[in-house]
């Protein structure tokens, strides 16, 4: 077995680079460090390895706290998980959800001046259960049962490897996905600002090809999409499944569908006196971006806030792509997603 970035970081602990991994490494338990030893691997997007865990791509802590969430997260029925692929609407589903779900005790129309989504980014106030619940230490385990209910978190980590719990449970989970080109597109951007100094940027035409294989954090991205775009046909009380196109060209209704499946529905009275279009402002783009609380300062895994915030437009995928590589990934979306009623 080649050596994994365990061994890496061994290797390099010479200079400030090598100390930097070697932070990563002190947060590893030595169930994940021997974990890993066994995985197959690929150079990572924002790490040195990516590693191949339960069916899917994911960086070692990430595959940590994936571990620890599911051994110890105990469901509750009211809990509520905004499950994402990265770079297809997240922070704007985060922010529609908590704005939906908290609109009586954070009244959207008579206090929108200190509502807490103008204060604070939609992921401080809709948590990774990866990054931020369950990511801080080795083996962490917080304590969560005294959260205010209902509980909302947030989540990268396919269906299949969700918590049992949650499976078994009335918990409810909205998903979206957006078109794979313009993921892609997104995607490559945003790592590329965010990556450790120390590791070289990866070019374009090589990460087309790791996404073409499927290797990208959490996917391949149709095994993602699918697994969740199944089990909201099975269950469509238990998944709403959302595109990022579709909510973008029809916000109103998309608000209204998920008020209605989390089981707060709006009354006649809120779609009268704006409500609803009250939150689809606080929590659009254009707003989102010109605050201060997502302009300056760090998130999870130290990158700058700003970086959530690029374009949000449909079809940017054009201006970096050629027509070959538009191409090539449309049929490769057409025939894994085959004959499962799911298209783009």
């Amino acid at each position: 077995m080649a050596p994994t970035n365990v061994t890496c970081f061994r290797e390099e602990n010479e200079s400030e680079k090598g100390e930097e991994i070697t932070i990563e490494e002190d947060k590893l338990s030595q169930e994940c460090k021997e974990l890993i030893l066994s995985l197959p691997r690929e150079r990572g997007w924002r790490t040195r390895y990516i590693y191949l865990f339960q069916g899917f791509w994911c960086q070692p802590l990430e595959i940590q706290a994936i571990i620890t969430f599911q051994k110890h997260f105990q469901a509750k029925d009211s809990d509520v998980i905004v499950a994402t692929i990265p770079k297809s609407g997240t922070t704007w589903l985060k922010a529609l959800t908590f704005a939906i779900v908290n609109r009586h005790t954070h009244s959207i129309t008579t206090s929108m001046s200190s509502h807490p989504l103008l204060t604070s980014n939609p992921h401080e106030l809709v948590p990774f259960i990866e990054y931020t619940v369950y990511g801080n230490a080795p083996s962490h385990v917080p304590n969560l049962s005294n959260m205010t209910e209902p509980r909302l978190f947030g989540t990268h980590i396919p269906f299949h490897a969700l918590a049992k719990s949650i499976k078994e449970s009335n918990s409810r989970i909205i998903y979206i996905c957006r078109n794979p080109l313009d993921t892609f597109v997104s995607t490559w951007i945003f790592l590329n600002k965010i990556k450790p100094e120390h590791l070289p940027e990866f070019e374009l035409g090589e990460a087309f090809e790791k996404y073409c294989k499927g290797i990208i954090g959490f996917g391949p991205t149709w095994d993602q999409m699918l697994g969740y775009w199944k089990e909201s046909i099975a269950r469509p009380s238990k998944v709403l499944f959302l595109k990022y196109e579709d909510l973008k060209k029809d916000v109103n209704f998309h608000v209204k569908r998920i008020a209605e499946f989390l089981g707060w529905p709006f009354t006649s009275e809120e779609e009268g006196d704006g409500t609803i279009e009250s939150i689809i402002k606080l929590c659009s783009f254009e707003k989102m971006k010109e605050l201060e609380a997502n302009k300056s300062g760090t998130f999870a895994r130290n990158f700058e806030r700003k970086y959530l915030f690029r374009k949000a437009e449909m079809g940017d995928w054009v201006n970096y792509l050629s027509p070959e590589m538009g191409e090539k990934l449309s049929q490769i979306m057409e025939e894994k997603l085959s004959g499962s009623g799911l298209s783009f």
